[in-house]
């Protein structure tokens, strides 16, 4: 999934910690003589502690808007906006700066932004009205701050935010993110709370809002929508005029993410898949479902795995392509399932490729398991791709596990490679 800019928010404790610091922290803390970038590394310090998501990477306050409970409301939006504008005003009477970057071009510091966070919809609503209107603000710092305020608009009421849009079409000119994703973002939750509604609301404006109403933004609806109702989703694949809906298919099979929406994504688009006419990829969605369910580790795949009724084919499709996804600490144990679980004759090559990725990163710890693991045709599978993938960091070592192999063709394939691929002396 292509990464689209949000705003990335800091937790509520962060706004808490800067409350009660009181307002002499907050006035003053551009006062000091330390650079801009320093005092946003402090409060990244002091915001991890507390679970922050602030990027310390970033001078400025990026914030991805989430659900979540606010704060107690301490300020309306006429306060903000008067903060705001003696905040930027103090900065520039000390000299200070804040800095952009050449792929995001909101600047908000997180002190504001922790500010911010405390408005409601309502406020918010409010808020943007104020910011557009104050007299105080230079172009820039408004139109972070409204890009703030419509995203976090965006988490709760996402009507609200198209509906600005349609009342104010100046809007979508003022920032080149608000153009680009703001009204997208709106629609994928629009489309979680009320799916038909969103759905609608593009059939009504699509024309309209050609900036956001894209393909690429109804194939991530598609996918928020998903994770709720993969029947429904797929449905609208169809309907969307999508033109290839590969893309949509695969969004919709990676949204899923906890094993239960994984089971009902998985059911459904077999069915979708059973209905429908073309040569689609079958074999390749569902490799989409092994590649986010192997990251969380061996045990929890292995349990979906076993209660998600793949045929021998299917278990044939997910085993090759987990050599990709998983912990090089369950690699063993994945080596050992593939063995266990895939039709004879069908699990030498997902195991070569599990070992062949485990020795690129840690050659040693893949080294210590073969030499423990009992004779096996696996074992041999295993011996091969180990040898190759050490070749040209350690040739000895790898000639030796390759003359571990039984005589014959495959020892000799793999002596060869590594002659091959030796460093030059």
């Amino acid at each position: 999934m292509k990464i689209i800019p949000r705003i990335v928010p800091a937790m509520a404790l962060v706004a808490a910690l800067i409350l009660a610091l009181g307002a002499s922290f907050f006035w003053n803390h551009y006062r000091r003589p330390a650079v801009v970038s320093e005092n946003h590394t402090q409060l990244v310090a002091e915001g991890a502690t507390l679970g922050s998501a602030l990027d310390p990477s970033r001078s400025t306050a990026i914030v991805r808007a989430t659900k979540r409970d606010r704060p107690a409301k301490q300020m309306t939006p006429a306060v903000f906006v008067a903060e705001a504008v003696a905040f930027f005003k103090d900065m520039a009477a000390n000299g200070k700066t804040l800095e952009s970057t050449s792929t995001v071009h909101v600047i908000v510091p997180p002190e504001l932004y922790a500010r911010i966070q405390l408005l409601d919809p309502s406020q918010l609503k409010t808020l943007i009205a104020e910011l557009r209107s104050s007299k105080g603000l230079d172009g820039q710092h408004r139109e972070g701050l409204i890009y703030c305020a419509m995203c976090l608009l965006g988490e709760n009421r996402p009507q609200t935010v198209l509906a600005l849009f349609k009342e104010s079409p100046d809007l979508l000119e003022a920032n080149a993110w608000m153009k680009d994703h703001v009204g997208a973002n709106a629609l994928k939750e629009w489309a979680q709370q009320d799916p038909m509604a969103a759905v609608e609301w593009i059939r009504n404006h699509a024309e309209e809002f050609p900036e956001f109403v894209t393909v690429s933004s109804k194939k991530e609806m598609l996918a928020g929508m998903s994770t709720h109702d993969p029947r429904l989703a797929l449905k609208l694949v169809d309907e969307l005029g999508l033109g290839d809906t590969w893309p949509a298919l695969v969004g919709i099979a990676t949204a899923a993410e906890t094993p239960e929406s994984r089971t009902a994504t998985l059911s459904a688009l077999r069915d979708y898949l059973a209905a429908s006419p073309g040569d689609l990829n079958r074999q390749g969605l569902i490799t989409r479902f092994t590649r986010s369910v192997a990251n969380e580790g061996f045990a929890t795949a292995t349990e979906w795995f076993a209660g998600a009724g793949f045929t021998p084919a299917e278990l044939v499709t997910v085993a090759g392509d987990l050599y990709g996804s998983i912990k090089k600490e369950d690699s063993a144990q994945w080596i050992k399932w593939v063995s266990e679980n895939l039709p004879d004759g069908k699990s030498e090559v997902p195991i070569r490729n599990i070992v062949e990725r485990w020795a690129e990163i840690d050659y040693q710890a893949a080294g210590q398991w073969l030499s423990t693991a009992p004779a096996s045709p696996t074992k041999n599978a295993a011996i091969r791709s180990y040898a190759q993938a050490v070749a040209t960091l350690d040739p000895a070592t790898a000639t030796q596990w390759a003359m571990t192999l039984p005589p014959g063709p495959d020892r000799d394939a793999t002596l060869k490679h590594i002659q091959d691929h030796s460093p030059a002396e």
